[in-house]
């Protein structure tokens, strides 16, 4: 407000909708952010930009109803384009209607965007300013990425920090996970709009720039310290990309015979010291395969002095005792196999969540209720290393990933992940998973090898860098070598002790300071 020879003024305000549109906006170049459509690479600048917009929407909301109003719209726009491909899956391969299966998708955008309202209100009803709403902005998003990523089973699936596996604040998931990633981009975003009307005053911009490029310097040395260290002998692995359709995946003369054909030859070669089969590699149960048939492409692997070892997917149990989305493991001279089963679980195709069993009777969606198996399963020992596999879109939760860590000495030296994303056709899906092992990688410094049906099926570095790939949406065998890594970052340290706990505890408490009343002079 001004005042002019006793008269009192505003200036005039922006149309309600006029935010809405921009917010909207801003939600749409935050999922682009993570994999621009197209190339499918991770725009960092674009992530803090566009969340900077929602932090300028939310600063100049007339009152905190509008800034959460805001902040849902954000959300649930950015999260639709996030995850827009589950219409895929449950119209396509799943058969539901497609006006249920869009709505299916818009509300569960609108239900996860609920926890980002709740955290502009909070952001907005404190009516700070400075560094204060820049510590309290960072805190209220992270607490709302925490909660999405864990509450109902968790869907953390493009959380903001899968953004930053590249650019300057690529060097912070070794220590703060990609959580602590996210909330180091939002104070970015919000000193962005903090500082905006204060570039006048070059002491104010130096002052912050500096802070900024001190931090990422330090945090830049201590990792290429960190990484300089030896990493173990190079080992040779091959892994199988079959391009099943799914659509055929699962009938018995078309991609089961033709899964069980070309992995067998495959697999009958041994390329490679370690050979990885994506998920449910082999589609049926053991005691539905032709007889015999595992015996011979097994005995290869299992023969004392083989060279080779392997890691196949494969469903297995009975009706009776369960069944178990696992990967099985031969190593030579074991006679023992190794398995491993997964524990995260997808809702509605892996389990059907109480209440919901109506919903998936509408769904053609075979093998839908699955055991869980245990956190921290132990890794499979060959060739000098410690490989862990992990299934699907369990590499989405590094918490859980962390529980291997916890004594140095036995933790996994190598992480594999065995996919099959096929389920959501040629979609930008592909580049976000991609992008989720990437972060896993920089989280543990731990090479990543990715197996999977349809694509990607690369190998990750420990630096989150993609060192040999195939051509999605192609048959064929990727034959690369990896190299093992020991150690245990910051992160892998305090994750596998104490889960999400102490981001939890660091949010809240910057919440109950930030949010407090002000005293008033």
């Amino acid at each position: 407000m001004a005042r002019a020879h006793g008269l009192s003024f505003r200036a005039p305000a922006r149309p309600a909708w006029g935010w809405w549109c921009g917010v909207l906006l801003a939600g749409g170049l935050q999922a682009a952010a993570l994999a621009w459509p197209g190339s499918g690479q991770p725009l960092w600048w674009l992530q803090i930009l566009s969340l900077s917009l929602l932090c300028l929407g939310v600063q100049r909301a007339p009152s905190a109803r509008q800034a959460a109003w805001r902040g849902w719209l954000f959300a649930t726009a950015w999260l639709c384009g996030t995850f827009w491909w589950l219409f895929i899956s449950m119209h396509t391969y799943g058969g539901l209607p497609a006006p249920l299966a869009v709505l299916a998708v818009l509300a569960l955008a609108a239900f996860l965007g609920s926890y980002y309202a709740v955290a502009a209100w909070v952001w907005r009803r404190a009516d700070c300013a400075g560094w204060r709403a820049v510590l309290l902005f960072a805190a209220c998003w992270t607490i709302a990425e925490l909660a999405r990523g864990t509450l109902w089973t968790g869907f953390p699936w493009g959380a903001g920090g899968y953004a930053h596996v590249e650019g300057p604040l690529s060097v912070w998931p070794r220590w703060l996970g990609v959580y602590g990633s996210g909330a180091v981009a939002a104070a970015l975003a919000m000193a962005l709009v903090q500082v905006a009307p204060l570039w006048q005053r070059a002491r104010v911009s130096l002052g912050v720039g500096a802070v900024v490029l001190g931090l990422w310097v330090a945090a830049a040395w201590v990792q290429q310290q960190a990484q300089a260290v030896p990493g173990r002998a190079p080992v040779s692995v091959a892994l199988l990309q079959g391009n099943i359709p799914q659509d055929e995946k699962f009938i018995p003369s078309g991609g089961i015979a033709r899964a069980l054909e070309w992995y067998g030859q495959q697999l009958l070669q041994k390329p490679a010291a370690l050979v990885v089969a994506p998920e449910t590699a082999i589609p049926v149960l053991p005691q539905q395969l032709p007889a015999d048939y595992l015996a011979a492409i097994s005995a290869p692997y299992r023969e004392p002095g083989s060279p080779s070892a392997a890691l196949i997917g494969m469903p297995l149990g009975s009706e009776t005792q369960g069944y178990s989305n696992a990967v099985v493991g031969w190593v030579p001279g074991e006679m023992t196999e190794y398995r491993y089963d997964k524990h995260h679980l997808v809702p509605f195709g892996e389990f059907v969540p109480p209440l919901f069993q109506w919903f998936v009777r509408m769904m053609d969606i075979p093998l839908g209720s699955f055991a869980r198996g245990s956190v921290g399963q132990a890794p499979m020992a060959w060739h000098g290393e410690r490989w862990a596999p992990n299934i699907c879109y369990e590499d989405l939760f590094g918490e859980e990933l962390g529980a291997h860590f916890s004594q140095a000495a036995t933790a996994p030296t190598v992480l594999v992940n065995v996919s099959n994303i096929a389920w959501f056709g040629d979609s930008i899906a592909v580049d976000q998973h991609l992008h989720i092992s990437r972060m896993r990688a920089l989280e543990f410094e731990r090479p990543m090898l990715r197996a999977t049906n349809t694509g990607a099926t690369v190998v990750i570095d420990h630096r989150g860098a993609v060192t040999a790939s195939l051509p999605s949406h192609t048959q064929g065998v990727l034959v690369a070598e990896v190299q093992g890594r020991d150690g245990v970052t910051p992160f892998a340290f305090w994750v596998s002790r104490l889960g999400l706990w102490p981001l939890w505890l660091c949010c809240v408490a910057v919440v109950v300071w930030g949010a407090r009343p002000r005293r008033k002079n």
